[in-house]
């Protein structure tokens, strides 16, 4: 049985010689696209369950990619990790601000890579202490068991880790939860130093849930510590 579809995006050919002979090896399907362009029309007609996309490529970049994605209606279900040879703060934001799940910099190791893909792909299970079924935040409604999120008229589409990180932070309400049990809770074991990607997904969430982004009543930044959800009375 398959663990999962990987679409290696590179144009780097030896790099995506290696990724499939990796990944297959591990239990994946894996498929490749040379180019950004090749790999919006291979998604376009077929399933994935992650993305392995270079930030870098010429013409159309791993970052455009990843925001075309995004904004489209198939890319709220994949996983997508930007693969670059950049590490600079600036850089790891841009890829999150993009909409990607993690960052990986090249040069990477083989067993960092499949520990990264493995966290991309893991979904947090339903907190089995968690009493609420929906709950309502102003004009939004998030639907626990079917892992939807309605808006007046509308769907808030929001990615996997996104609903995760939700979920997580209103299953323990009105409780400041550490960057590092969030991290851990949500992305994995391996996590816990990489405040950026809270910072960025938080910045998300609020854009699509709160009334005021700004002024944010739910998603509360207790500085220097973590994050709490504030549950409406």
């Amino acid at each position: 049985m398959s663990a999962g579809r990987i679409l290696v995006v590179d144009d780097d050919p030896q790099i995506r010689r290696v990724m499939r002979v990796t990944l297959t090896a591990q239990g994946y399907e894996v498929s490749h696209a040379k180019s950004g362009e090749e790999a919006l029309e291979r998604l376009h007609g077929e399933n994935y369950d992650l993305v392995l996309l270079d930030m870098n490529m010429p013409h159309m970049g791993g970052i455009k990619v990843c925001r075309t994605l995004r904004c489209g209606p198939l890319g709220f279900e994949l996983a997508i990790i930007m693969l670059t040879v950049r590490d600079t703060e600036k850089d790891k934001v841009d890829a999150l601000d993009a909409g990607a799940d993690d960052y990986v910099t090249k040069p990477f190791s083989i067993p960092e890579l499949l520990a990264r893909i493995r966290a991309a792909l893991r979904r947090v299970p339903a907190d089995p202490g968690l009493e609420l079924q929906r709950i309502k935040l102003e004009d939004v409604e998030i639907d626990f068991s079917s892992r939807k999120v309605t808006g007046p008229g509308r769907d808030v589409r929001l990615t996997p880790k996104e609903f995760d990180l939700l979920s997580y932070l209103i299953a323990h309400p009105n409780r400041t939860l550490s960057h590092r049990e969030l991290l851990r809770a949500v992305w994995g074991a391996d996590y816990g130093d990489e405040v950026e990607y809270l910072r960025v997904f938080v910045s998300r969430l609020r854009w699509k849930i709160e009334p005021d982004r700004d002024k944010p009543r739910f998603l509360v930044t207790d500085a220097w510590v973590g994050y709490r959800f504030c549950l409406p009375k």
